[in-house]
């Protein structure tokens, strides 16, 4: 069997604060297959972002990678050398970060940032970079991309910006793409575009794709699998017809029943009571039994490990054999508020 393009195994980020230690990332574990796109999905403060982050290195100080393994096409490279393994990983990955404006450079043409990296990194000339940018420009269906070259990224719009960005990633020619929320910060309308851009690549390119969200309409129109965090940890993950239809974890249906059905009128909107757990502490039992409407004592107790919840799906759960009766008591609760 062919190994997958990336696996992450137990990965764990710590940040040290003056009188604790918190643990944002606690063994999360994941992979995505060549051309695969994949979703990972949960609330603010789950931990997605620093996941993401620490693949290529970038996580803010004073937070760092206390543990893991990452493997390239099965090769575990998690050993080399710093400068080896930076440069191994920005081979095959790029990033899309979530805020345009900020992760572009103000006083520098977008063209020239596109170029950026054939010219230095893949030593093209300054003709050849800039045509390959040009090019990029286009790929991502920015129109008259000769003229938009010259522009600076105050003088695009959100949309416009988010594709810079795109092309930037592209530069480098990786196999796998990793979006930090690409789509945040746009309208709807635009939103659209950008995720229509990224599939197409997808398609045309054969590149991967790992995109964080909290926004399960945006995983569910660009991915095929997805991850569900909670606390530094992957609580849940399958297919995403089989997640979506039918969860196997209390928190990712809390998260599907507060999506709003614009086809039903409810007299308030659901959410998920309660707040997450204080990760400078020690957790003790399951994550989420103070906010989960189906917890026992025993979920209280002990922390559950993650388990088959069926074909390609994966619970961190102790009550997987009563889900689907949680289905018909959250389906209830919404009927009884319409």
């Amino acid at each position: 069997m062919t190994p997958p393009l990336l696996e992450v195994r137990d990965l764990h980020v710590e940040i040290p604060m003056p009188h604790a230690r918190l643990h944002a990332v606690r063994g999360v574990s994941f992979s995505v297959g060549t051309a695969e796109s994949v979703g990972l999905v949960g609330e603010s403060g789950s931990g997605k972002s620093l996941t993401l982050r620490a693949l290529l290195g970038l996580l803010p100080r004073p937070a760092k990678v206390v543990s893991g393994t990452i493997l390239i096409d099965g090769e575990d490279v998690t050993g080399l050398p710093a400068k080896s393994l930076k440069h191994r990983l920005t081979d095959t990955m790029s990033m899309i970060f979530q805020d345009s404006l900020t992760a572009l450079n103000p006083v520098m043409r977008v063209g020239d940032q596109i170029a950026e990296a054939p010219l230095r990194k893949l030593g093209k000339s300054r003709g050849e970079a800039r045509a390959i940018a040009v090019d990029l420009m286009r790929e991502v269906g920015i129109a008259d991309p000769e003229r938009r070259y010259q522009l600076y990224p105050h003088q695009l719009s959100g949309g416009m910006r988010q594709r810079i960005c795109i092309a930037i990633a592209l530069s480098t020619k990786p196999r796998l793409i990793l979006a930090d929320e690409p789509t945040t910060a746009l309208d709807v309308t635009i939103q659209a575009q950008v995720l229509g851009v990224l599939r197409r690549l997808k398609q045309e390119e054969n590149v991967g794709l790992l995109l964080v969200s909290h926004d399960l309409a945006v995983v569910s129109q660009t991915c095929s699998r997805l991850y569900v965090m909670y606390a530094g940890k992957v609580v849940e993950s399958g297919d995403l017809l089989d997640l979506v239809t039918g969860p196997r974890h209390p928190y990712t249906f809390s998260l599907l029943r507060s999506v709003p059905d614009p086809d039903r009128r409810v007299a308030r909107l659901l959410t998920i009571d309660g707040r997450p757990p204080d990760l400078s502490e020690g957790v003790t039992g399951c994550s989420f039994a103070p906010r989960c409407p189906f917890a026992e004592d025993a979920c209280r107790e002990w922390e559950p490990e993650p388990v088959a919840a069926g074909p390609g799906r994966v619970s961190a759960c102790r009550r997987i054999d009563t889900a689907d009766r949680w289905t018909s008591m959250v389906s209830e609760e919404a009927v009884s508020q319409q």
